[in-house]
């Protein structure tokens, strides 16, 4: 087993329970030994990281551990300005190794980066400090073995890590030039770069596509979420039967699973076809196999057949575009209105689904003036069809000495921008 650590995006939690479901889904045995809002360590079997990163929407950056500090070490190294504790840092990242991998850039000048992320909000107001010693460090180290080096940090008017744009630009995982000073509760790990997430793909599957709808767009990332939350991969079949111009097709293409699209709009179909088309071309997808038919959410099982398909993920419709926050009142006839679709949609996806196959399904979450949110009540429904809640962590995720908490009752993941009036719920159900 080897230990990475993962840099998550903003939404922590659906990033980890994308992490579980892409291991649990290729029968790769993992264990999370550490979790926070900004980072995770996970142990894993020997995996191509490269490939790992581009099947991810939650993770930003993959690093390899080179040390492991006690963080009461960095506590008295950098709030209270220690400096045995700081010597002791020193001496740790000298003994590590992480300069000498950066000295086989063949440039004259070594150009590396150091990001700090941390668990204890107490760092914040250190963060710049820790970045320009450890990127001192560095340097001096790099000065030892007779390098040039070059430090690239951050403006104090943001947190001290650089975003994944400026790693890819700067050729940070190519020459092992990134430093990851991760500080945990009770250990810090200090790392290098190995992959990094590299949005001007999924910007090129987004914007660049034949066909675009902006309006009831789902962002590819997202898509890709749902995707490997469905269990979806090689060799499985996945539906999508409000699939709009095909973004969660899309990325389930990229999984080399054959997929089905359905939707009511003719234009949707030919657009979904379209662009499938042409990302079997900009990929070079030569065994692609897809399909998309029209028809209404109701006609799923004559369209596709019973117990045809291994996942489904879907977004079905999730109300008005709003301009301002509703009334309480207001959003639940909103729910009221949706809900003979949804319900409809249940009930088809669970006969077009093979035994033990998964739905992932987004319903609206809409956030009101009174800060109350209304949710669609679909649970019992799902009972009453047939369905299981997946509650999507487990005990033998995670290390024996976590505390774990409520994060065993997840039993749905909501992705919601501050900005949004309606956000989104994803349930993740097996039949």
């Amino acid at each position: 087993m080897l230990t990475y650590v993962f840099v998550c995006g903003k939404n922590w939690v659906l990033s980890l329970a994308e992490l579980a479901a892409y291991f649990r889904a290729r029968n790769i045995k993992f264990v999370i030994e550490y979790f926070s809002r900004e980072f995770f360590v996970i142990q894993i079997e020997p995996i191509a990281v490269a490939s790992l990163m581009a099947d991810l929407g939650g993770t930003l950056k993959i690093g390899k551990p080179k040390t492991v500090l006690p963080t009461v070490t960095v506590k008295e190294a950098f709030l209270k300005k220690n400096r045995q504790a700081q010597k002791h840092i020193i001496q740790a990242m000298g003994a590590s190794g992480i300069s000498t991998g950066m000295t086989s850039a063949t440039a004259e000048k070594i150009f590396f980066g150091v990001s700090v992320y941390f668990t204890d909000n107490t760092f914040s107001s250190v963060s710049g400090r820790i970045q320009r010693f450890v990127g001192s460090t560095v340097k001096d180290e790099l000065r030892a073995l007779g390098k040039n080096a070059g430090f690239m940090g951050t403006s104090s008017a943001r947190q001290a890590k650089l975003t994944n744009v400026e790693v890819i630009k700067k050729r940070l995982v190519e020459n092992q030039a990134e430093v990851l000073f991760c500080i945990g509760k009770e250990q810090t790990w200090v790392a290098i770069t190995v992959a990094v997430h590299n949005p001007f793909e999924f910007q090129k599957r987004d914007i660049y596509k034949p066909n675009q709808r902006k309006i009831f767009a789902m962002p590819p990332r997202l898509a890709r979420m749902m995707v490997n939350l469905s269990l979806c991969r090689e060799g499985k079949v996945l539906l999508d039967p409000f699939c709009g111009v095909g973004t969660i097709l899309q990325e389930a293409l990229l999984e080399r699973s054959e997929v089905v699209g359905l939707d009511v709009n003719a234009w949707c179909v030919k657009a979904a076809e379209e662009n499938l088309e042409w990302l079997i071309r900009e990929y070079g997808l030569k065994e692609a196999d897809f399909r998309v038919l029209q028809g209404e959410v109701g006609r799923m099982v004559e369209k596709v057949g019973l117990e045809s398909v291994d996942c489904i993920a879907s977004e079905p419709d999730l109300g008005p575009a709003l301009r301002e926050f509703p009334t309480v009142p207001y959003a639940k006839r909103i729910i009221a209105k949706l809900e003979p679709l949804f319900f409809e949609f249940i009930d088809q996806a669970y006969r077009v689904l093979k035994s033990e196959g998964r739905l992932v399904v987004v319903t609206p979450y809409i956030k009101t003036r009174s800060k109350e949110a209304v949710t669609m009540p679909i649970g019992e429904r799902l009972e009453a069809i047939g369905f299981k809640r997946v509650y999507i962590f487990s005990r033998d995720m995670f290390s024996e000495k976590l505390e774990i908490g409520r994060l065993l009752h997840t039993s749905s993941l909501v992705e919601l921008d501050e900005r949004h009036k309606i956000g989104r719920e994803i349930h993740i159900l097996q039949k």
